[in-house]
């Protein structure tokens, strides 16, 4: 489901609370066995004593990435180390000149007196809910952005990481708007096309029919009747499919109005019946409409058609960061991210935006379709 704001601060307050035990141990653990290890590193008995620090220092520094994550939604990936050769020396070593060994022991001690505030902070959260619905949240993001910092990826990994997500982000986006190109091209192949072709050889047949026959033999006159009717309901239905077509490319509502209308609008037009909510204010930025509305129209399209489903709800909700869609019908269920399936080309439309597309589909139903766009790149 949509995270919603009280949850968010209940947990960061909760966050605050839990997490000063972890920081009193994790203070004396490493303070400990690294005071210990260089006191007696002459004896060389302080070496593994210091690999344990750097160990305990490490461990923990597991742990408080598990943790602000379930806690904070911040995920924190693990450093990447420097590698080491066999042997305990060695082993102390590589420990020794690694970056990401001296961030996670700082990071340990620094914690504690953090800890001191943050444990105080969100007393007095619990105790006054005005002031922990503004100050928590703060303070757990301060607390997120210094655990990625000291804890996660150096500033080199974060950008090679960064530039393989946007390569892959444009490759994807690449195929999609080659996905959708074929798309148009066969529907208007298929359909507009085929009906202005029929136009085109019904007139033509009316104007043989004028040229050849009698005006005022009444069958030749009815046939031309005949002949300029159905060009006439061809020329309609072609008009139709290619409105259609450019509501499907992108909707003039959604353009004025916003989502909350483009989807109701077309939540309409379904053949189930399709509850609707819409929660995005401030306005999202052009692209992530257009992605919401692209990724709602073809999954109610796909449950129309594939699903049987009588009824289906879509929830648009967002925070400062995310825009979150969810879409969930009655169906049968069984539904997959496969190559090449349509799944898998609103998966990589959502990439576009470096979004996430996410599918839970039991046999037997229901089916959730959830994609996480962010408004931020």
């Amino acid at each position: 489901m949509p995270v919603t704001q009280p949850p968010r601060v209940v947990r960061t307050i909760g966050f605050l609370l839990a997490s000063f035990p972890l920081r009193i141990v994790a203070f004396v653990l490493v303070l400990a066995t690294t005071v210990l290890g260089i006191a007696t590193t002459m004896l060389w008995i302080g070496i593994p004593i210091l690999i344990t620090a750097t160990s305990t220092a490490r461990g923990l520094a597991g742990v408080e990435r598990r943790w602000v994550r379930t806690m904070l939604g911040v995920d924190v990936p693990p450093p990447r180390r420097l590698p080491h050769g066999a042997g305990l020396l060695l082993t102390w070593q590589t420990r020794l000149v690694d970056p990401a060994t001296w961030r996670e022991l700082i990071y340990a001690l620094l914690a504690f007196p953090l800890g001191i505030v943050e444990f105080v902070a969100g007393i007095v959260s619990a105790a006054v809910p005005p002031f922990g619905i503004f100050v928590a949240p703060r303070i757990g993001a301060m607390h997120g952005a210094l655990a990625l910092s000291m804890l996660g990826p150096d500033r080199t990994a974060r950008l090679e990481a960064r530039t393989r997500q946007l390569k892959d982000s444009r490759a994807r986006g690449v195929d999609a708007v080659e996905s959708e190109r074929k798309r148009i091209e066969r529907d208007l192949h298929d359909g507009a096309q085929q009906r202005l072709v029929a136009v085109a050889m019904s007139l033509g047949r009316a104007q043989l029919k004028l040229d050849v026959d009698d005006p005022a033999d009444p069958a030749a006159t009815a046939a031309v009747r005949e002949l300029v009717g159905a060009a006439h309901a061809d020329a309609k239905l072609a008009v139709s499919e290619l409105r259609d077509l450019a509501r499907g490319i992108y909707s003039p509502v959604l353009q004025d109005r916003g989502l909350d209308a483009a989807l109701s609008a077309l939540t309409a037009r379904m053949p189930i019946h399709v509850d609707v909510k819409v929660t995005v204010e401030p306005r999202p930025p052009a692209p992530v409409e257009t992605t919401t509305y692209f990724i709602v129209s073809e999954t109610l399209a796909n449950i129309a058609k594939h699903a049987g489903a009588d009824r289906a709800s879509v929830r648009v909700t967002r925070d400062d960061d995310t825009v979150v869609v969810e879409i969930i019908d009655n169906g049968h269920g069984g539904a997959s991210v496969r190559p090449g399936g349509g799944l898998a080309g609103l998966a990589d439309r959502a990439g576009t935006i470096d979004g996430v597309l996410t599918v839970v589909s039991p046999a037997g139903g229901p089916t959730v379709v959830r994609a996480d766009l962010p408004v931020r790149w």
